[in-house]
C-alpha cells in the first residue's frame, strides 16, 4: 500500500501564520491613524487658507469701491455665506455679482452633521486675537475642535 503525501497545513502552522498577521496589523494601526490625522490636518490647513484668502479678497474689493460698505464698517463680509452667494459689483453697470468662493469648506474635525458654515468659529474685526468672538463682520475663522495638532499647537490657534 502506497501512502499518498499529506497536503495542507498543520494546525500549528495556521496558528503561527494568524499570529504573525495579527502582529503586523497591530503594528500598522498607529501608522494608519497618524496618516489619517495628517490628512485631516492638511485639509484643515487648506480650508483655513481658502477662507482667509477669500476674506482678504472681499476686503480688497471693498477698499477698491467694488463693494458698497457703510461708513465706519470694516469692509469684511457680514457672514461666510456672502463669500459664496456673492455681492453686487458697484462698478459694473449690470451689477453682476462677485463671488469669492464656490463653497465654504468644512472643518475636517467638525461633526459630520454640522453645516460647513457652522463648523467654524468666527472672529470679528473688533475682537482680540487671543479671545476671538463673533460680531458684525467676519474677519477670521478658526477651528472649533478642542484637539491639539501633531505639532503641539491646538487647532483653534491655527
Amino acid at each position: 500500500m502506497t501512502m499518498l503525501p499529506v497536503r495542507g497545513f498543520s494546525l500549528i502552522e495556521l496558528m503561527v501564520s494568524l499570529a504573525l498577521i495579527a502582529l503586523f496589523a497591530t503594528l500598522a494601526q498607529p501608522l494608519h491613524e497618524l496618516t489619517v490625522r495628517r490628512t485631516q490636518e492638511s485639509e484643515l490647513r487648506d480650508a483655513l487658507r481658502q477662507i482667509r484668502v477669500a476674506l482678504d479678497t472681499y476686503r480688497q474689493a471693498s477698499e477698491e469701491g467694488r463693494i458698497l460698505v457703510q461708513s465706519g464698517a470694516s469692509g469684511y463680509p457680514r457672514s461666510l455665506d456672502l463669500l459664496v452667494s456673492g455681492v453686487k459689483d458697484a462698478r459694473d453697470p449690470s451689477a453682476a455679482p462677485i463671488h469669492f468662493l464656490r463653497r465654504i469648506p468644512r472643518d475636517p474635525f467638525a461633526a459630520p452633521d454640522v453645516k460647513a458654515t457652522a463648523s467654524w468659529g468666527l472672529r470679528s474685526y473688533l475682537s482680540s486675537h487671543d479671545r476671538p468672538s463673533p460680531g458684525d463682520d467676519v474677519y477670521d475663522v478658526y477651528s472649533l475642535s478642542p484637539a491639539t495638532g501633531i505639532n503641539g499647537i491646538p487647532y483653534r490657534e491655527w
